[in-house]
Parts: C-alpha cells; sequence; structure tokens
C-alpha cells in the first residue's frame, strides 16, 4: 500500500478516543523521514506509532525487521531529538569552567599523569629500542633451553611492549579528553536538555535538584525561573555542606541567588513533606548512591530505587521528574512504570565519562483511582 493511501485510510477512521497505529511503513534498506513525519502530524501526534523498515523483498514478509522504533504513550523512546537545546543556550567551555570549575579534578589529574607516563615511557623504548632489544635478548638467553631465534623475540618483545605502552597513553588522553568533556561542557549541555524537558515554567513555584554539585543544574532551572518571570524558587540538596557553599557562590555570579535555596540532606531519605516541589531534578547523581556496596550488588540497586522512590513522594500530583544518569537507565525505567507513572521518557544514548547515558523524564499522575484489586502505593518502598 501507498504511503498517501495508508495515511488516508488511516485519517478516513477518526480514532479520536483511543491509540491507534498511526503509520506502517517500509521500504527496502532506507525509509524517507520527511513521509515518517507528515504521516505523524497528519494523524495525531499522540497516537501509538510504529514505524518500521523492512529487511525483506517482500511486503508480506514486512516483519523480518531490521528496525523498529514503537512509541507509545507509556513509554516514548525518541532519537536524537528530545528536548534539543537551541543555539541561544550554547555557552563556551572556558566560561563554564571560570563558573563552576571542575568536580573531581583529582580523576581528571590521575588520567592525565597516568597518559604522561605511558607517553614518556613508549618514547624511551623508541629512543632506546636497540639497547632494551640486548637487554631482552641477554634475558631470554639466560631463561631458554636454546639460543636460537633469541634475538628476533627480543625485538618482537620490545616493539609489542612499546606499542602497548603508546596505545595505551592514547586511550587515557582520550579517557582525560572525555571526562573533562563531560564534566563541564556536556554537563551544562545536558542542563539545558534537562530544564527543556519541563513545558510550562511560569507555573513552577517550588523545584528539587538532588545531588546538585556545583550547580550547573540548579542554575540552568532558577535562569528558566528567571527567564519566564516566576516567583518560584529552586532547592538544591548535596551531601556535603562544603559543596552547597560553593553552590551559593555560584549562583550569585550567575545573577540567580535570589531564585537558590541550597541544604545538606540524605537524599535517600528526603527532608521534605509529600507532594512538596512542582519539578524535580537530578545530573549524574543517583547512580553514585549505594556505590559503597558495589555499583552491580542488589544493595546498590535498592539504594538506588529508594532515591527514586523519594522523588516521586516529594512531587505534586501533575508534577514533572527528570532524571539524568548513567548505566543503570533501564531500571529507572522499570520502576517508574511499576509506580505508575505517566509520560516515562527516554533520550538517545549520550556517551558521558565513556559510559553511555539518557535523560529519564516522567509525570506523576493527578488522581489515580484503586481499582478491586490494588492498593495504594508506597513511593518510600
Amino acid at each position: 500500500m501507498e504511503v498517501q493511501e495508508l495515511v488516508e485510510s488511516k485519517k478516513a477512521t477518526d480514532c479520536k478516543d483511543y491509540p491507534v497505529w498511526a503509520a506502517l511503513l517500509w521500504f527496502q534498506g532506507s525509509y524517507d523521514l520527511a513521509v515518517f513525519e507528515q504521516a505523524k502530524t497528519e494523524i495525531k501526534s499522540d497516537s501509538q506509532i510504529l514505524f518500521a523498515i523492512a529487511s525483506g523483498s517482500d511486503a508480506d514478509d514486512g516483519f523480518n525487521l531490521s528496525m523498529s522504533l514503537t512509541i507509545k504513550p507509556h513509554l516514548h523512546h525518541q532519537n536524537h531529538r528530545m528536548h534539543k537545546p537551541t543555539s541561544t543556550n550554547s555557552r563556551d567551555w572556558t566560561q563554564i569552567y571560570t563558573v563552576y570549575g571542575m568536580e573531581q579534578w583529582q580523576t581528571l589529574l590521575f588520567l592525565v599523569f597516568q597518559a604522561t607516563l605511558f607517553s614518556i615511557m613508549s618514547i624511551l623504548f623508541l629512543l632506546y629500542y636497540q639497547p632494551i632489544c640486548q637487554f631482552l635478548d641477554t634475558f631470554f638467553l639466560l631463561t631458554a633451553t636454546s639460543s636460537t631465534g633469541g634475538g628476533s623475540a627480543a625485538r618482537f618483545a620490545a616493539g609489542f611492549i612499546g606499542c602497548v605502552t603508546a596505545l595505551s597513553a592514547v586511550c587515557l588522553f582520550f579517557a582525560a579528553g572525555n571526562f573533562f568533556y563531560s564534566s563541564v561542557g556536556l554537563r551544562y549541555e545536558m542542563a539545558q536538555r534537562i530544564v527543556s524537558c519541563v513545558n510550562d515554567w511560569s507555573n513552577v513555584k517550588v523545584a528539587l535538584d538532588i545531588g546538585c554539585g556545583r550547580g550547573i543544574l540548579l542554575n540552568a532551572v532558577a535562569t528558566q525561573l528567571k527567564k519566564t518571570g516566576s516567583s518560584g524558587r529552586v532547592v538544591g540538596l548535596d551531601r556535603s555542606k562544603g559543596t552547597t557553599l560553593s553552590t551559593l557562590r555560584t549562583a550569585n555570579v550567575e545573577g540567580v541567588g535570589e531564585y537558590v535555596t541550597c541544604r545538606e540532606g540524605d537524599v535517600r531519605s528526603l527532608p521534605f513533606g509529600d507532594n512538596y516541589f512542582d519539578v524535580v531534578v537530578s545530573a549524574t547523581f543517583v547512580h553514585t548512591v549505594g556505590k559503597e556496596y558495589g555499583h552491580r550488588t542488589v544493595e546498590a540497586a535498592a539504594e538506588r530505587m529508594r532515591v527514586l522512590g523519594e522523588m516521586v513522594r516529594v512531587l505534586k500530583p501533575g508534577g514533572v521528574g527528570v532524571v539524568w544518569d548513567l548505566l543503570h537507565v533501564p531500571e529507572y525505567v522499570r520502576r517508574l512504570q511499576e509506580l505508575k507513572m505517566e509520560d516515562i521518557t527516554v533520550s538517545e544514548r549520550v556517551t558521558a565519562f565513556m559510559v553511555s547515558s539518557h535523560i529519564v523524564s516522567f509525570r506523576k499522575p493527578i488522581q489515580h483511582i484503586l481499582g478491586p484489586c490494588e492498593v495504594r502505593l508506597d513511593w518510600r518502598c
């Protein structure tokens, strides 16, 4: 069936009150994004959409899919287009570093030191290749039962060690660069994307940033409140009192000090009442909770789920929560589904700190009527 015929047939059904398949498009190894966008806009933006690319030559065999993307009302997965920041939010990384500095600078220093050390070792292997080969040749002669092939073995060992040290230096320099970019430039960019996940900031009275750190996300929220003319405030919560003092300083530098409040507290038991905040956000923090147990342990996962439950507890009905985190996003999505959150949205994969990361946003239901077999949810579980 032609795309236009399919679109017209779906429009003719005039399905308004229940989810329908908005479009099913198949092509031979490629797809027309413009046609897909046309199909979405001509039917209904909040319908269920199945977009598939058939790898087979027969449309009847078109369910042999090389790729599929399903966007449902309960869990949207949007690739490369989830609330991208506009160019007006761009900022030079030197300006960001001047204001906020860098958290965990010891890690960056360690990576640079290791990379420099391996670079020096690889250069020494290159400059003193012959003496090293002679030394290794002597070593092989002393340890081997036969002297045949000792020279070639020594040259191979010297060359192999030199290549490994040079490759290690390159990898460590790359890791250091990615760590610096993730801590400064990428963190600022993702803060703008997190802010853009909330459609209307003018009605936000109180927002919460869990694990605010130096305040990049915290100040981004405060800046948005200031732009919209809101009288609201954003509270930054961190585990360290020294960090909160630094965060207040950066807020004053950014000119949003009157919109920002910081306090120390335990994120696993937030010091706020139920249904208190209109918006709750967090950036690369939740995965650090429970790390004393080891990131892959059941105990650490339980601690992370406690933080997520606390976020939901303090969020007002109809409020929006946004989390940017590393590695454990699938766990968060499953937990949010268990807690009956609405409009769960997962961004595309973003490499941060040499691992995968995603932004997860959700909305707390305004009202949930309990069925005969349901029990009231305890967000703190």
